[in-house]
């Protein structure tokens, strides 16, 4: 996950390379956390998701409407052809407090919709963009509060629902509204990749840190846990 949150910082930014602090989302298949960066290797979760990713949520209300898998980025895709305001969904959480995230409920209301609808093409693409925007904008909404609550205004987005398009132009939008900024990945970084763990091993490497050939296994890896460089 740190090879993710870095990735965005291999990029040539023209705006230059985001300095710690700064927030990071990570979000995809497997996490959706916000993560206080105070430095390079020195992380605090702020927020994270109580069941289902929201890469996760993707494929799975993909698989409702009859999308093969992996069905996110198709879901995305059909999402630019349904017409907006033809059906609305909660944003999960957003009208409590805090960071964390939430997403099985919103895959139950787009699998009622889904069943009660017509079940056409037109339909099936109107969900989609309900959902999308969805999730999108309560991703956006759990931003904005984690940049009011870490006193900064970098946003850094990595893991691969960060290659979504409605994403980054409602974060990009959210982030000029504040002044300040959001880095993203290309999106070919956006999913796993060696390039981006070479980048974090390299660092870690530079700043002198480095291990035995011994293997141990976590299946649960802290980032807060590891060594700030």
């Amino acid at each position: 996950m740190e090879g993710h949150l870095l990735a965005p910082l291999l990029e040539d930014d023209p705006l230059g390379r985001p300095e710690p602090p700064f927030v990071a989302l990570l979000v995809s298949g497997g996490h959706t956390q916000l993560i206080a960066v105070d430095a390079i290797g020195s992380y605090r979760l702020l927020g994270e998701t109580l069941d289902d990713a929201a890469g996760e949520a993707f494929d799975k209300t993909a698989k409702l409407m009859g999308l093969p898998y992996p069905g996110g980025p198709q879901l995305a895709a059909l999402a630019g052809q349904g017409t907006a305001g033809t059906y609305r969904f909660p944003r999960p959480m957003t009208n409590r407090p805090g960071l964390d995230f939430s997403f099985s409920g919103l895959k139950t209301q787009v699998m009622l919709a889904w069943r009660d609808s017509d079940q056409s093409d037109q339909e099936r693409a109107n969900i989609a963009r309900a959902f999308e925007e969805a999730v999108v904008d309560t991703l956006a909404i759990k931003c904005e509060r984690a940049l009011e609550a870490a006193g900064c205004e970098t946003l850094v987005v990595a893991g691969g629902v960060g290659a979504n398009v409605r994403l980054r132009e409602k974060l990009q939008a959210m982030a000029a509204q504040r002044g300040g900024r959001v880095s993203f990945p290309r999106p070919a970084f956006c999913t796993d990749n060696g390039a981006m763990i070479a980048f974090a091993g390299a660092l870690r490497l530079q700043a002198g840190q480095q291990g035995d050939a011994a293997v141990q296994v976590w299946p649960r890896w802290d980032m807060a846990t590891l060594p700030a460089l």
